[in-house]
């Protein structure tokens, strides 16, 4: 009898720390999460390389690396509330690098892109060549696969889902359930917490928060781009598919980085 009433007074006990445990989590509804965007140009470089090409490319891969760093780094901003968020590029990026042989579409993408987690719909400013396209559209479906990893992002601890996106894109998101907003950097939403950590093995790209900030976002700060053509995603995709169509293979690869 001693021994179940034993039992009974330390699960009792469990039961109330827990409780009192699960009260004391904070979860984050409002503030602004600065991104470092990292990608690795020599090894992007290197995957451009072919048999009809390798003889000007190779010397160039050689000559980047004598004069240029391995990654090239660009700083983007979250800002969000518990509805809305509005992910931006600085209006200066000083890391911008005019060699030839490390533009990468991918690489150079800039969008501005308001969020509604209401409505489920996106706006975004998209720079394609010599155009500016205002893209309006529901948020991509993506089927995300959560895993039992983790690591700790920015002072956060952060789980790990995978996904594919446009067929063959591999993604693999950290995301935060104490950031109680299901949002993220670019266009990656749909998890149950904001992903601090975003990285495309294949295309050597990642997107990592450095720094999260709890404060109240005002109105003004989330208002949605103006600039540009109207466009939806399907509509963007065949119009970039029908001016890229006798570029070859390497223009696929263009084409899924102006619809990311």
């Amino acid at each position: 009898m001693k021994t179940t009433l034993k039992y009974i007074v330390l699960f009792a006990v469990i039961f109330i720390n827990s409780n009192l445990f699960a009260q004391n989590i904070h979860f984050v509804k409002n503030g602004v999460i600065e991104f470092e965007k990292k990608a690795n140009i020599y090894a992007i470089i290197k995957k451009k390389i072919n048999k009809d090409n390798e003889s000007y490319m190779a010397p160039a891969l050689d000559q980047y690396k004598k004069n240029n760093p391995q990654f090239k780094v660009a700083k983007s901003i979250l800002s969000f509330n518990s509805d809305k968020s509005l992910y931006k590029w600085p209006a200066v990026d000083e890391t911008l690098n005019p060699n030839w042989a490390a533009r990468d579409a991918l690489v150079d993408l800039k969008n501005t892109i308001a969020t509604d987690y209401t409505t489920n719909t996106s706006i975004s400013q998209k720079a394609v060549y010599e155009d500016t396209y205002l893209v309006k559209d529901s948020l991509r479906k993506i089927n995300w696969k959560i895993t039992d990893e983790t690591r700790e992002i920015a002072g956060y601890e952060c789980r790990r889902a995978n996904a594919i996106i446009m067929d063959s894109i591999y993604v693999v998101a950290y995301y935060s359930n104490q950031i109680a907003v299901s949002g993220g950097p670019e266009s990656f939403t749909g998890l149950p917490g904001m992903i601090l950590g975003l990285a495309l093995p294949h295309q050597n790209i990642t997107w990592f928060a450095t720094k999260v900030t709890e404060v109240t976002v005002p109105e003004k700060d989330l208002t949605p781009p103006t600039k540009g053509k109207p466009i939806n995603n399907k509509d963007l995709t065949d119009k970039i598919t029908s001016a890229l169509k006798n570029y070859g293979p390497e223009a696929l690869s263009e084409l899924k980085a102006f619809t990311f």
